[in-house]
């Protein structure tokens, strides 16, 4: 792993998960600033690490820099980001993307073309960004991926998860302040 994607990921996963925000991601080429996270520890029982290592889980407890991809209630994909220690169990899901690379493949892959729906949740991000479950585990130092620090330091918003059952009112929710791509609902400061 690249020292500089090192020092953004060998963190703690809210460390990681505000950092992220404002950089870019990009899938062979197509892709765009990270607009919204969320941080999921190893002590957290919403995170799929919570019970230890399993077979779908595996990824997570790698080296940080690893692309953890989960099929979520069935329907979509939903990708991570691992951080922290290696074996800790802990990721950031990337929840939104500001498209900016490769937006009309975007647009066919989700079949719409208004831009704020097409990366503004897991789901949507992950289906305009072409990942599946073959991405699990990949290092995002190696193409496919590339990863593209911010150009200034980004003002983030810190607000509870969206979309879970367990330990939702935590503020482990990190937004780009101002942007119009994150997912919906908006987050308040």
């Amino acid at each position: 792993m690249t020292p500089e994607l090192r020092g953004l990921l060998a963190r703690s996963v809210h460390g990681a998960a505000r950092a992220l925000v404002g950089w870019s991601l990009f899938v062979d080429g197509v892709g765009g600033v990270i607009v919204e996270t969320e941080a999921y520890a190893p002590d957290d029982p919403a995170s799929h690490s919570f019970g230890g290592p399993t077979r779908r889980n595996a990824t997570m407890f790698r080296p940080p820099g690893h692309l953890y991809v989960y099929r979520s209630y069935g329907i979509h994909w939903c990708a991570n980001v691992v951080c922290g220690d290696e074996g800790v169990g802990a990721a950031v899901l990337l929840r939104a993307l500001e498209p900016t690379a490769g937006v009309e493949l975007m647009q066919a892959r989700r079949g719409l073309t208004d831009r704020l729906l097409l990366c503004s949740g897991p789901g949507r991000l992950t289906q305009a960004l072409g990942l599946t479950g073959d991405h699990d585990g990949l290092p995002l130092d190696h193409p496919p991926f590339r990863l593209r620090p911010p150009r200034g330091a980004a003002e983030v918003l810190v607000s509870p998860r969206v979309g879970l059952t367990r330990a939702r009112d935590l503020p482990w929710r990190y937004s780009l302040e101002g942007s119009a791509f994150v997912s919906r609902p908006r987050p308040r400061a």
